[in-house]
Order: C-alpha cells, then sequence, then structure tokens
C-alpha cells in the first residue's frame, strides 16, 4: 500500500484525505478523522458507501465521531475521488479493495451501506474476519426473507436515460429535503464512472443464499440497522442468527445515517464502546 496526504478536505480541518494505491494499480481516496485517536485498545472504524455514492456522506459520522475513535470513509473504485479505472468493477475485485483499505489495522468496526454492506460481507468470505471487531449492516439485503420488493426496470431505465433515473435516485435515498447544490454534485459523481460499469456492480453473481450464509458464519457483534423495507429481513436474521442486533429507523430514508445522524451516530458509539470492552 501507498499512501499520500494531500491536504484538508472539509470546513472541519480534523479531516484529511489521502490515496492508497492497490495491488492492481489503482488509487483509492481516503477520508480520515482522529488520527490522534488511533489506539490498538480501541477500534478503528471504517465506513463503506453505496453504489456510486462517495465517502464524503459519511461527513457527519466522521466529524463526530472522529472525536472519540480513530474513522476513516473509503472511496470504493470509480466512486468520489478515487480513481476510474478500465476493470475491476466486480465483487471479489471491490472486496480485495476493502482487504487493502484495512491491511493497516488490527481491530475494525466495519459499516457497510446498501451495496457497502454486500461488499463487506463479500470481504469477510474472502479474507476472514480476522481484523474485524464487529460489523454494521446499514438498510441492505443480506439474503434473508423476505427477498426486496422490485419491478426489475432500474438497470433498464437507467439505460434509457441515465441523468433521469440517477436525479431520482439520488432524491429518494433521502427523507430529509437535501439542498439542490448537494443533489447535483451527487448525481455527477454517480456518473464518473461508465454506464456498464455502475450496471456491473448493480449484477453480482450470487444467490441471496451466498449473503445470508456469510452473515450467519459471522461469529463477532453484528449490528443492523435498518429501514421499513428490510425490517422482516432484520427479523428474519435475528432469529436466525442469535445475537443480533437489529435497529429500525421508521422516520428516514434509505441513507439513514444522513437524515438521522444523531441517533445513527450514538448507535455506532455504543456499539463501538462495547467491542472497546471486549
Amino acid at each position: 500500500m501507498v499512501a499520500g496526504n494531500v491536504g484538508v478536505t472539509s470546513a472541519a480541518e480534523s479531516l484529511m484525505r489521502h490515496t492508497f494505491q492497490t495491488s492492481d494499480g489503482v488509487n483509492l481516496s481516503i477520508i480520515e478523522a482522529g488520527l490522534k485517536q488511533r489506539d490498538n485498545s480501541q477500534p478503528t472504524i471504517a465506513l463503506i458507501p453505496g453504489w456510486c455514492m462517495p465517502a464524503s456522506l459519511w461527513r457527519k459520522q466522521l466529524e463526530e465521531l472522529g472525536g472519540r475513535y480513530h474513522a476513516l470513509a473509503l472511496d470504493p473504485r470509480g466512486q468520489g475521488e478515487s480513481d476510474v479505472p478500465a476493470k475491476g468493477f466486480t465483487a471479489q475485485r471491490r472486496a480485495a479493495d476493502i482487504h487493502e483499505f484495512l491491511q493497516p489495522f488490527s481491530r475494525v468496526l466495519l459499516v457497510g451501506w446498501s451495496l457497502g454492506a454486500i461488499e463487506t460481507l463479500q470481504y469477510i468470505s474472502m479474507f476472514g474476519a480476522d481484523r474485524i471487531a464487529g460489523l454494521v449492516i446499514v438498510d441492505s439485503s443480506v439474503g434473508e426473507e423476505p427477498a426486496p420488493a422490485s419491478d426489475g426496470r432500474f438497470v433498464e431505465q437507467l439505460r434509457k436515460d441515465r441523468d433521469k433515473t440517477l436525479g431520482e435516485f439520488v432524491r429518494a435515498i433521502f427523507k430529509t429535503t437535501r439542498p439542490k447544490a448537494e443533489i447535483d454534485e451527487l448525481i455527477r459523481d454517480a456518473k464518473r464512472m461508465t454506464l456498464d460499469e455502475s450496471v456491473s456492480l448493480l449484477s453480482y453473481p450470487f444467490p441471496r443464499t451466498h449473503w445470508k450464509q456469510i452473515a450467519h458464519s459471522f461469529t463477532k457483534p453484528l449490528l443492523y440497522a435498518v429501514t421499513p423495507q428490510f425490517e422482516a429481513q432484520a427479523l428474519n436474521l435475528q432469529k436466525n442468527r442469535p445475537g443480533t442486533q437489529v435497529e429500525i429507523f421508521r422516520e428516514a430514508g434509505h441513507a439513514l445515517f444522513v437524515d438521522e445522524p444523531v441517533r445513527f451516530n450514538a448507535l455506532l458509539r455504543k456499539f463501538a464502546e462495547i467491542l472497546s470492552q471486549r
């Protein structure tokens, strides 16, 4: 891993952005907070965003949790300020990126949202959980029943009118009204990779049972934070995997950590405190 500091990227001076180079030569961008808090007695919090979204969506988590914990958010390849390579838009390569991202750390609280949650599960499947102190899955399917409702038209709509479809998608992930400039920037970010690359991320060739088996075999603390769309799956995971902690965000959109940052941050902080005592 090759790291290079490229300076402050936020009004909050505690947030720093730097890059590392993957084993296949791609420069991935990281936003880091709380470097002074790095301590092997406490977990490092690592945050992975969802489909086509940037690490900067985790800003409220980095700003608050960085006061007590070492925290980092990754821009996956093709997203945020990371390189957009010509290859590597597969579950296996993106899991390898997470593996290389986490190499410097021995105790990680790994947080994955939406597609990022699926990719954290793939990481655990491929590389094990030795570095992971605990896992947080945020508003993503884990392969439990019932399967998420879908008319299967999203990819078709993307191919027909990408701008319109991305605009609807970005606005729909929030329940709270976001500034137009923020929405426009997220849409621009989502278009950095090609249409085919973005579609490939929605087409991982695994049955739903693949994700369920990984979640069930994970033996360390697991928190599943969801909106009502995944409530039934969350309750089934809790039943089928005893010890799973479930939190339902009924008044938030898909990006629940943006809509309700105070509640979400308190939840993460309490979960991290439990891990620190283990």
